[in-house]
């Protein structure tokens, strides 16, 4: 089955794909996801969060007010762009600064989303704060992480520029929104705002991604543009309808137990997976059900996958890798799913952003779930507050006590999973023993988000893929909080989760606040810890006190 720029090959599967679309265009429910029925889902408020639907052809219509305040910023002598958000408002930004890197004579793009020191200390000296614009992303304003890296860059502005700091930010968020207040107060040179009929994991074409698309010298209007040809696309009925097919495809082979949506992107394309990743399993992840995205698994052969996979190829027509297509094709003749997008130009990531986004919102009436809420990422929250608030009171976090210490090495676990005290390799092995067909393991990484760590744990992915045959994920903290996060609590129970936190060098303070950075990613990695065990997860954390690369190695060889 295909259309021009999307085929599937699903060999068994077809025929209930086939009944599906069938049954979809019998009920009429194209029409109905575009008059916004919530009954096409669950019938509680989607039908207060479709503003998705419309926001490219309005933000395109105001295009050039925003190319011209580009304009000004550039023509002011900014260098570079810092972006302080989380989720929905910094992983669109991120793929557009990874994809099309710096546009000759515009600013370059820095995404921070992370409260892991190093990695805000490493933002801060990679700029120069008196060339620097500040994006602060936020759509209820009330974000933990993006207020604090505001108030870290605030102060750190009017030490470097004084009274004109307000010229240096800008912010992006919903109207009405305590960060809007704030904006005011301070001066800030614009306020873009976000409609509150869009959830975070939707607005890439809104101004949370359209507005940092600007500033970096991206053609907007032509992004948009495509974006607005594949809406319409996505109004046909029937088969023909690229987003319709996306998401009846995924939603049907994750009811036939084909969940670990594998995805296989040209390298010009490599951090899209990053914003998939929050669309598909924020969006599906609930009600024990969900699309399980797996994203930067390198391709192997077919014997180390499982029957669980469907994996989808998103080929970019000039940049092809000779290893992905020859293994895809591998993949295709052992008679795995296969969905192949072929992509003509960097420039239609503005169609690819509304498919995947139609797409989700399709999946998620086949899986009789409401893809815009994500009522399991609060309960992380809300025990990061109770300890954030314990510390500002008593100065320190509640104590931990480790079941298991090896050198540097230390495991924490809930009783439940406690394993039996020996060698890190018993440890370890008594966890992922408990692996079973149709499980994925989720490494949730609290450290530095740097090359070499990245190298390191990617070693451990694999390692553990080639072992269990098992599909694995890699998220680092708090980002996947508001991603992989809600599937890893709200959607099935077939996760083992691998949580790696550890010592910090160094730390920064939080203007204001009485705990620093790294006070916070330790209460968010801990919170995280107690919803994962609130949900019976089978789960471990592993806390290296010194040397991060050395301790992930020995996990590696444990495995």
């Amino acid at each position: 089955m295909s259309i021009s720029d999307i085929q599937v090959s699903l060999g068994a599967f077809q025929s209930a794909v086939d009944r599906a679309l069938k049954t979809w265009s019998k009920n009429g429910n194209t029409a109905r996801l575009w008059r916004s029925d919530a009954t096409l889902w669950s019938g509680a408020d989607e039908a207060n969060w479709l503003g998705w639907l419309n926001i490219a052809p309005q933000i395109r219509d105001g295009a050039d007010a925003l190319c011209a305040f580009a304009q000004q910023v550039r023509d002011r002598g900014i260098t570079d762009i810092l972006l302080l958000g989380m989720g929905g408002s910094s992983l669109c930004p991120e793929v557009l600064a990874m994809t099309f890197g710096s546009q000759e004579g515009w600013p370059r793009l820095h995404v921070l989303d992370s409260t892991v020191p190093a990695q805000v200390k490493r933002f801060a000296d990679a700029v120069n704060l008196e060339t620097t614009l500040c994006i602060v992303a936020s759509k209820s304003g009330t974000t933990t992480e993006p207020h604090a890296f505001c108030e870290f860059f605030w102060a750190k502005m009017r030490e470097t520029v004084g009274d004109t700091a307000g010229q240096h930010f800008i912010a992006i968020t919903d109207p009405g929104s305590d960060l809007e207040t704030l904006a005011r107060e301070r001066g800030f040179l614009s306020v873009f705002y976000g409609l509150p009929e869009i959830g975070g994991r939707f607005s890439a074409l809104s101004n949370f991604g359209m507005v940092p698309a600007a500033l970096i010298g991206i053609d907007v209007r032509e992004f948009l543009e495509r974006a607005v040809a594949m809406g319409k696309r996505c109004k046909i009925s029937d088969d023909q309808n690229p987003g319709l097919l996306l998401g009846v495809v995924l939603g049907e082979l994750a009811k036939a137990g084909r969940d670990k949506v594998t995805l296989v992107t040209s390298p010009q394309l490599w951090d899209l997976g990053a914003w998939l990743e929050q669309l598909l399993a924020e969006s599906t992840g609930k009600n024990g059900r969900g699309l399980i995205p797996v994203d930067l698994e390198e391709i192997a052969t077919p014997d180390l996958y499982g029957e669980d996979r469907v994996f989808v190829y998103i080929r970019l027509k000039d940049d092809a890798d000779a290893g992905q297509e020859a293994g895809i094709e591998n993949l295709r003749e052992a008679h795995f799913p296969i969905i192949q997008i072929d992509v003509a130009e960097l420039l239609d990531l503005g169609a690819e952003f509304f498919r995947w986004e139609y797409a989700t919102a399709v999946a998620g009436a086949v899986l009789n779930i409401n893809p815009f809420d994500q009522p399991n990422v609060q309960e992380s929250k809300d025990f990061t507050a109770e300890l954030t608030q314990a510390y500002e009171k008593e100065g320190t976090l509640p104590a931990q006590t480790p079941f298991f210490i090896d050198e540097d090495v230390l495991i924490y676990a809930d009783v439940a999973n406690s394993q039996a005290l020996g060698t890190l390799n018993s440890c370890i092995a008594g966890l992922l023993n408990q692996i079973r067909a149709g499980d994925y393991v989720a490494l949730c990484a609290y450290v530095d988000m740097n090359e070499e760590n990245i190298t390191a744990l990617q070693a451990l992915r694999h390692r553990i893929r080639n072992v269990y045959r098992v599909a694995t994920t890699l998220g680092f903290g708090p980002r996947f909080l508001h991603s992989t996060g809600q599937l890893h609590k709200g959607g099935p129970n077939n996760v083992v989760v691998v949580q790696l936190t550890s010592d910090d060098v160094t730390d920064v303070d939080i203007p204001g606040r009485a705990f620093t950075f790294g006070l916070l990613k330790q209460a968010q990695a801990l919170g995280d810890a107690s919803a994962l065990s609130s949900r019976k997860r089978r789960a471990i954390r592993i806390h290296f006190k010194t040397d991060i690369i050395a301790g992930i190695h020995r996990v590696k060889q444990a495995v």
